[in-house]
């Protein structure tokens, strides 16, 4: 059989466990997992010695644009992500203009078509004024999920009451998106502070009670609606216990942040460059995101990759702005996490293959196995490498996790057949698409 590619030897992650396979690509698809050695490709790798997993997704990024190209492009965004081991994002609606109208969603369609090098999907942010119109938005190309503020942010994109939400949860089907902040309680809460406090104040005025009150809100209505819904970059011990009562409705995301950095150290330790909402919280809420992680209430992981300029993020405290870059560092992140036993590298790809395919709806992604996309993150999970400022390609060039050294490490990212990363090296042309979901 002649292919398109070849990756030979390798010791894959298919759903039914690790096995040895020779994987045989053509028009960017799995057509077999045992090629032959009588078998040709153009190109062939020799993938001995390192696993080969499905194509590992950040389900939750902010690549900036429209609005702040400075800052972050999808073309820089996903050169980040390729460079980690991503072969695919999805990206959030708070740019501007936000991402809430048919105009700027048809733009973010085209634009992102000719920039982005990996594959890439998009939230469409709900307002008061859109709610009538998401029905019809949500099943658009390449159109994820709506996202909905329920606090923390300004403007149209906060939907922040209940009778608001629950006009949201009405307007189509599919599984909605939720920053789960109480927005009333946070407001009330800033006037107990003022700029140039400690930054480890971030986790006090933002409590445990600010996540957990907004999340027990939307579990009310996403029950009365009937409507799924997924509680992004959950944080607290309390909700992560209380979601697994909710499962007929609610699916659960964490971030590789609170699997990784703990308060007050992260602040004392890096200042405003551990600025993020929700906040990362204490030793209580670390080890409660690992039990959730390990006893399989955690869906999905992801980034929250949102950069900053390094000179915004020094400012005093209330006036830096919150979040992370973190889409190239977050397969690293974890692939150390599953080298130091916290969990295994099947989880890993359940978290991020498998887990956002099922709760998004991905057609043809998620998975090794004939006939779906040949999406893959090749690794060497005996690799030592440090992360440094010097690696990081958004331009904003920083990262919280600058110097950190850790196990496990991308070697060759490939997106519908295409080689797009191999050796810290990007190959060819953007040529990234946009993602298919069920209707």
């Amino acid at each position: 059989m002649q292919y398109d590619l070849i990756i030979r030897n390798g010791l894959c992650l298919t759903p039914w466990g690790e096995e040895t396979c020779s994987l045989g690509i053509k028009n960017g698809k799995i057509e077999t997992l045992s090629a032959s050695r009588s078998d040709s490709a153009p190109q062939e790798i020799n993938a001995r010695g390192l696993h080969v997993l499905p194509g590992l997704i950040d389900p939750h990024v902010h690549l900036r644009e429209p609005g702040k190209d400075d800052v972050e492009t999808f073309y820089t965004g996903t050169k980040a992500a390729a460079l980690g081991g991503i072969t695919l994002v999805f990206d959030m609606p708070n740019t501007a203009p936000p991402i809430t109208d048919a105009d700027v969603i048809r733009w973010k369609q085209e634009h992102a078509s000719t920039q982005s090098w990996v594959d890439f999907a998009f939230y469409v942010g709900a307002t008061r004024e859109n709610s009538s119109e998401l029905a019809h938005f949500e099943q658009l190309d390449g159109v994820c999920a709506i996202k909905v503020f329920a606090g923390s942010s300004t403007g149209s994109l906060l939907v922040e009451d209940d009778a608001g939400i629950e006009q949201v949860l009405k307007s189509g089907h599919r599984r909605v998106a939720f920053h789960a902040e109480d927005n009333n309680r946070l407001n009330e809460r800033r006037k107990m502070f003022s700029p140039g406090m400690s930054y480890d104040n971030h986790a006090v005025w933002r409590d445990e009670e600010c996540a957990f009150l907004a999340t027990r809100r939307i579990m009310a209505l996403a029950r009365k609606t009937r409507r799924p819904v997924h509680v992004l970059h959950t944080s607290t011990e309390e909700e992560l216990n209380f979601l697994k009562d909710y499962r007929d409705v609610a699916t659960v995301e964490v971030l590789a942040n609170y699997l990784t950095m703990v308060a007050p150290e992260c602040y004392e330790r890096l200042g405003g460059l551990a600025v993020m909402n929700p906040p990362i919280r204490g030793k209580r809420h670390f080890e409660a995101a690992w039990r959730a992680v390990q006893d399989g209430t955690v869906d999905s992981l992801g980034s929250d990759h949102a950069p900053h300029p390094l000179e915004a993020k020094k400012k005093p405290w209330l006036e830096a702005p919150s979040g992370l870059p973190g889409t190239q560092t977050l397969v690293p992140l974890m692939l150390n996490h599953v080298n130091g036993g916290r969990l295994s590298l099947a989880r890993l790809v359940d978290l991020m293959a498998a887990g956002p395919a099922r709760i998004y709806g991905l057609q043809s992604k998620g998975r090794i196995a004939a006939g779906y996309d040949a999406d893959f993150t090749i690794v060497d999970m005996n690799l030592t490498r440090q992360i440094t400022n010097q690696w990081i390609a958004s331009p904003i060039g920083w990262t919280p996790y600058d110097g950190y050294t850790v196990r496990g490490w991308p070697k060759i990212t490939i997106s519908q057949g295409n080689i797009v990363m191999r050796e810290d090296e990007m190959q060819g042309e953007p040529l990234g698409k946009l993602a298919l979901f069920s209707p």
